[in-house]
């Protein structure tokens, strides 16, 4: 199997978080090289904002920047101490 690539099935991953006052939210991660530019989320009618991602298995770190401002999900328990000395969430793509 010289130079034959094989690709991994992406998956749909929901992405959710409850900030009904917020103007903006945007999903930052290792998945997209934290470009903030990439996915801003949708507000949905009672204030949650929701993203759908394709991302092949692994397991990824990210956070939201709400009105310009880190939020870490609070409700999301897997996380990983970052550089800069506080939290990014974890979430992990089955195969």
């Amino acid at each position: 199997m010289s130079g034959e690539k094989i690709e991994q099935k992406k998956r749909k991953v929901e992405f959710f978080l409850n900030a009904p006052q917020a103007s903006e939210v945007i999903l930052l991660g290792d998945f997209n090289e934290w470009n903030g530019k990439k996915h801003s989320l949708k507000k949905g009618k009672l204030g949650t904002w929701e993203g759908i991602l394709m991302l092949p298995p692994g397991t990824y770190e990210y956070k939201y920047l709400v009105d310009g401002h880190w939020w870490e999900k609070t409700s999301n328990h897997h996380n990983r101490i970052n550089s800069f000395g506080t939290y990014n969430n974890l979430i992990t793509v089955d195969e």
